[in-house]
């Protein structure tokens, strides 16, 4: 009996041989993993056999890289795969587990369940969607909150957009929701606000959208502006202003100094 597939997609891989992190088409089947440059291709670049396997996630090998799983063969060979989110890397991971142990039990591979955490249709309209958010009677209220001594004018948080989207059954749960999420800000529907929400975004593996309270967002073409500073020095007097502010915010400016050069 052939054996079965149990999962596959892409996953980056570090070199055997050289350090170089390169993103592989996986394979896993009931006994091996297998790994291929591109998904097309017929022949794969590598096997690793499960009989015998160890593996250990997280796997914090790599202090800059996350996400990452480390595969030991009983040859004692590390393979070492990292997922571009958490919850990828445990669908692997369970997987893969479950695997070695039905080999060391000498059992077929069978899921327990064939309803996994996240289940998204393959296509969704990201255009669709925040428009539906975006909507004054039934989409996501902009509020004007107030955080670390500023105000944030049309802004909303994480953990609103999260509720929004399982409310109206556009993600099943929370794991759903927070993928949707992570897509609408990639795409740049949604931006960062506060500083916990730019941290989100900005972190080395990949744009992350996080469901906190915390966390603060707003609508890329809404009229979000943000009031209060940090420092005294960044403290703007309005009324040193005459008429209405319509812009405020911190530039660069370039001072032009003329330098004479002479024989005294």
């Amino acid at each position: 009996m052939e054996p079965q597939e149990i999962r596959e997609g892409y996953l980056v891989k570090k070199g055997t041989v050289l350090n170089s992190w390169k993103a592989v088409w996986v394979v896993l089947s009931e006994d091996g993993m297998e790994f291929f440059k591109r998904k097309t291709d017929r022949s794969p670049k590598g096997m690793i056999p499960l009989k015998g396997a160890a593996l250990v996630s997280p796997c914090q090998d790599f202090c800059k890289r996350m996400l990452v799983f480390k595969l030991t063969t009983d040859k004692k060979q590390d393979h070492f795969f990292q997922a571009s989110h958490v919850e990828e890397r445990e669908f692997w991971v369970k997987d893969i587990k479950r695997a070695i142990t039905c080999l060391q039990g000498g059992k077929r591979f069978a899921r327990k369940s064939t309803r996994r955490s996240i289940r998204l249709a393959e296509t969704i309209n990201l255009n669709e969607l925040y428009a539906l958010l975006k909507d004054q009677d039934d989409g996501v209220k902009e509020l004007k909150l107030e955080q670390e001594n500023r105000v944030f004018n049309h802004c909303f948080t994480g953990a609103t957009v999260v509720d929004w989207l399982i409310s109206k059954e556009k993600a099943r749960n929370r794991p759903e929701a927070l993928m949707l999420a992570t897509g609408l800000l990639n795409e740049g529907f949604l931006q960062p606000a506060g500083d916990m929400a730019k941290d989100g975004a900005e972190c080395e593996e990949q744009t992350t959208f996080l469901d906190r309270t915390e966390a603060l967002y707003y609508f890329v073409d809404s009229g979000f502006f943000c009031e209060g500073y940090s420092s005294d020095e960044d403290v703007l007097v309005k009324e040193e202003f005459r008429g209405n502010i319509i812009k405020q915010g911190c530039l660069l400016k370039q001072v032009n100094v003329t330098v004479l050069w002479g024989i005294f």
